[in-house]
């Protein structure tokens, strides 16, 4: 039997991986809005943006400010996010903490090794 070299191949693979990493002791799992929120807040992160909890409960593509407010409290006791100060004490940042950092490595070589695998 002839193994399958399509593009789609490649993606179910890291999806296997990744899926495999859930399984690893971590952090506590996400729910679907908790991980857009996690991605925002990483894509952030990564072009130099600061976002705010305000910022975050104003992006309407996330849902209602108190469902976002509530959700990125949960991340926070989960150990995904941390709020820092900035300037304005009134105001706290959103940032991804050191473990969520790590999860994102460990994803990255997950990528990696299933587009290895397809070379």
């Amino acid at each position: 039997m002839s193994k399958s070299n399509r593009p789609a191949d490649i993606y179910l693979r890291f999806l296997q991986l990744a899926e495999a990493l859930r399984g690893l002791p971590s952090l506590p799992s996400l729910d679907p809005l908790e991980e857009r929120i996690l991605g925002t807040v990483a894509r952030a992160m990564q072009e130099g943006e600061r976002l705010c909890v305000r910022d975050m409960m104003a992006k309407k593509e996330l849902g209602a400010p108190a469902t976002v407010h509530s959700r990125l409290t949960s991340m926070r006791e989960k150990g995904w996010i941390m709020l820092t100060d900035t300037e304005d004490t009134r105001r706290k940042q959103v940032t991804l903490t050191q473990a969520a950092l790590a999860h994102f490595d460990k994803l990255s070589k997950c990528m990696v090794k299933a587009v290895e695998k397809a070379g």
